[in-house]
Formats: structure tokens, C-alpha cells, sequence
């Protein structure tokens, strides 16, 4: 077990339990994306607030586009900011407080009140969002970079252990008040309400054990919100030199708009498509967060030994996979192997992804540069899931040719990912940050 955790992972001056701190945000913040985005009030959203009208599943994935859109123009001039004043932990404190009581407005959404659903969704995402930039960020400040993919993924395995455990939470309150005889309109708010007070409950773990090791750097620009847009092209520009870096993101972008769908609409396809009762539904999400706890953990070390860029690769061939079994799954049997698919390889492409980034980040500006790579993947989490839910809509229904219209992707990833050249990448940022 020692040798699992070995010290020798960590920067100089990082002890392990503020590094535990730092894992125990993503603890926290897994059951929003559990709970809220993949597990309950999706398919509630739909079926329930939405009455499982045609539009349903499009205004969904518009209103996550939505907050996505926000973050991808904002946090590069928030990442920016954190870094000249070194104040990336007092950032994730206000955002984490924003998504927590957003999160718990979600449980005054009843049948009907789309718009008001519509709203709380976007701001609750939003500033899930930005905490989940500014957590990756503290990475490359504690990990040594040839541990950089085993701490990722210890980060991604507690997350999927706040997850299930979050969503387990939840389940047993669902099957306590489906034996009551309530509706989902009775206990869907509830959930909302566990949801939150774990996030906020877990998040406070981090913020008393994780440091700020940045210092400020005052000669970095002043970067207002309203200047954003213009930091945003700036650090497009800087970051034009470090081409494996860009690569990676563009394969991001690619790749994760794949991973956007499972999460957000794995339970609207299970349910709308497969014909899952709600409790089943969330046995189902239970299972791949264990699939995905085993794929974060298990890759991490794969990562640090076969190296980062093959794991990835052999995820993304798993995604493909795991989108034709999906498409063709005439059985929940059959859907039940998709989805622990999806879980092993939703949690190694995610780790996977983060830690490749973090070796390619110059680290005097670690907020700005993770501010772009969230820039990425939000992209990738507009046009995976709207592109979804426009096929879905254009074909009067079929999620079926959704899903397997998803697959390509993560062929266009895997594409995107073949030049990418990790040691050229990780000398350019170490060459950066001695200038």
C-alpha cells in the first residue's frame, strides 16, 4: 500500500495529506455530476419538469451548452487573475460556495417550471465548472511530473467514490419514498438537497488542508471580466509555440465532446431509449462510477508506465466500443455491459487527459494555461451533447442514431491524439518556466 502512495510522487515541501485535501475536491464535487447531471435530474428534467416532450432533450443539452459557453469565455481571464494574485484556493472557496446553494435551488423545480429549471441548471454548472478548473490547476504544484498520471488519477478515483457514495445517498432515499407511494416530483427535490450538502460538507476537507504554493506575480496583466475575451486571444497566442500542448487540445476537444454525452445523457438514453425505471437507472450510474473508480485508479499507474498517450489511446478504442454496443443494445443485459465500459474508460480518458495537460503547462502560468485547456473541454461539452440533441431532434427521436453518430468522435480523438509527442511537449514547458 506504501509503495501505491509513495511519497517520492510529490514536490518537495507537499505532504500527503494536503494532497488528500486536494483529491477530496473531486470527491465533493463528483455527486453534482452524478446526481444532477447524469443520475436523476436529467431524466427528471426531461420527463418529469419537461413532460417528455420532443424539445425536451434538446433544451437540455442547450441549457448545459449554455454554462459551458460562459465558462470558456471567462476562465482564461480567471485563471489569469488567480496567478498574478495567487488566489486559486479563495476563487474555488466563492465558486464552490455558488454551486453548493445553487444546487439546493434545484429542489424548488417542479413539473412544468422549465425555465426556472432551464436557469439553475446553468448557473449550478457554471460555477461546478470553474471549480473544476481551478482544482486541476493545484495539480502540477503538488505532483512530481513523472507521477503526474498516478496522483491524477488517486484525484479522479476519490471522485468516484464521492460519487457513488453521494448518489448511493440518494437511492436509498428514492426506494424509501417509492415504497411511500411519492412520485418523482417528491423525491427528486430531496436528492438535490443531499447533493449539495455533501458537496459543501466535503469541499470544506480541501479548503482546511490544501495550500496556495503560487506567490503572486504582479507583473502579470490586470485582467478584468470584461476583458476576458481579449485574455482569452492573448493566451490562445502564447500558447501557439507549445504545438503538442495545442495538439492535445484539439483532441480534447474531439474526445470529450464523447465523454460530455455519456455524462449528461446517459440516464435520458437509458430510460427514453432502453426503458429503465428511475431506481434502475441509478443501480446503473452506481455501477459505472465503480467501473470508473477502478479505470481512474488502475490508469494512473498504467499511465505512469506504459505513458500517458498509449492509455489514452487504448480508452478511446474503448469508446468506440462501448457507443456500438450502446446503439445496438436491444436489452438492459446488454446496455449494463455498455455502460461498465463506459465507466473503465470514462475514468482512465479522463485522468489520462488531465495529467498530459499538467506535463505540458509552463508553470508560472498554471491558472491561465488550465484556463484554456477548461477552454477545450467546454467546447468539447457544447458540441458533443447538442450535437446529440440536434440529431435527436432531426430524426424525430432516435437517440439510437445518436449515440452512434458519438463514436466518431472518439475515432476524430484518437486521430488528433497520433502526433501528439509528450517529451517535446514537457520540454518546452520546462524550458518556459526556467526562463
Amino acid at each position: 500500500m506504501k509503495a501505491l502512495f509513495a511519497k517520492d510522487a510529490l514536490k518537495p515541501g507537499v505532504r500527503m495529506r494536503e494532497v488528500f485535501g486536494w483529491a477530496m475536491y473531486d470527491f465533493a464535487n463528483s455527486g453534482y455530476t452524478t446526481v444532477v447531471i447524469t443520475a436523476v435530474f436529467a431524466a427528471y428534467f426531461v420527463g418529469g419538469v419537461a413532460q417528455s416532450a420532443s424539445w425536451a432533450t434538446l433544451v437540455w443539452t442547450l441549457g448545459l451548452s449554455i454554462s459551458y459557453a460562459i465558462v470558456m469565455f471567462t476562465m482564461p481571464g480567471l485563471g489569469a487573475w488567480a496567478d498574478r494574485t495567487a488566489s486559486k484556493k479563495r476563487m474555488l472557496i466563492v465558486v464552490t460556495a455558488a454551486c453548493v446553494l445553487s444546487t439546493a435551488a434545484l429542489a424548488w423545480v417542479g413539473p412544468g417550471q422549465v425555465v426556472l429549471g432551464l436557469c439553475l441548471l446553468i448557473i449550478s454548472n457554471t460555477f461546478f465548472s470553474y471549480g473544476e478548473s481551478l482544482t486541476a490547476s493545484f495539480l502540477p504544484e503538488l505532483a512530481n511530473p513523472d507521477a503526474m498520471g498516478r496522483v491524477s488519477g488517486w484525484g479522479w478515483a476519490m471522485g468516484y467514490v464521492g460519487g457513488m457514495l453521494t448518489l448511493g445517498i440518494c437511492l436509498a432515499y428514492v426506494l424509501s419514498a417509492q415504497s411511500r407511494g411519492e412520485s418523482g416530483s417528491q423525491f427528486v427535490p430531496v436528492t438535490m438537497l443531499i447533493t449539495a450538502l455533501i458537496y459543501g460538507a466535503a469541499a470544506c476537507v480541501t479548503f482546511a488542508l490544501m495550500k496556495e504554493h503560487a506567490l503572486p506575480n504582479r507583473e502579470a496583466p490586470v485582467v478584468s471580466m470584461l476583458q476576458s475575451l481579449r485574455q482569452l486571444k492573448q493566451t490562445f497566442i502564447d500558447a501557439r509555440p507549445y504545438r503538442d500542448f495545442t495538439q492535445l487540445m484539439a483532441c480534447a476537444v474531439a474526445y470529450q465532446g464523447g465523454v460530455a454525452v455519456a455524462i449528461s445523457l446517459a440516464a435520458i438514453y437509458a430510460e427514453q431509449v432502453i426503458g429503465f425505471q428511475p431506481q434502475e437507472t441509478m443501480f446503473l450510474i452506481f455501477a459505472l462510477n465503480i467501473a470508473a473508480f477502478v479505470g481512474a485508479f488502475a490508469a494512473g499507474y498504467a499511465q505512469d508506465r506504459m505513458g500517458h498517450k498509449s492509455v489514452l489511446a487504448l480508452t478511446l478504442i474503448g469508446w468506440m466500443l462501448t457507443c456500438v454496443l450502446a446503439a445496438f443494445s436491444s436489452t438492459k443485459e446488454v446496455f449494463w455491459w455498455a455502460a461498465g465500459l463506459a465507466g473503465l474508460c470514462m475514468g482512465s480518458s479522463q485522468s489520462a487527459g488531465r495529467a498530459m495537460a499538467g506535463l505540458m503547462v509552463p508553470s508560472a502560468r498554471l491558472g491561465e494555461f488550465f484556463g484554456l485547456w477548461t477552454f477545450a473541454i467546454r467546447l468539447a461539452s457544447i458540441l458533443g451533447p447538442l450535437s446529440y440533441g440536434f440529431i435527436t431532434w432531426l430524426s424525430g427521436g432516435n437517440q439510437r442514431l445518436a449515440i452512434g453518430a458519438t463514436s466518431l468522435l472518439f475515432v476524430l480523438g484518437l486521430a488528433l491524439l497520433m502526433p501528439v509527442n509528450m517529451e517535446r511537449g514537457r520540454r518546452m514547458a520546462l524550458a518556459a518556466s526556467d526562463a
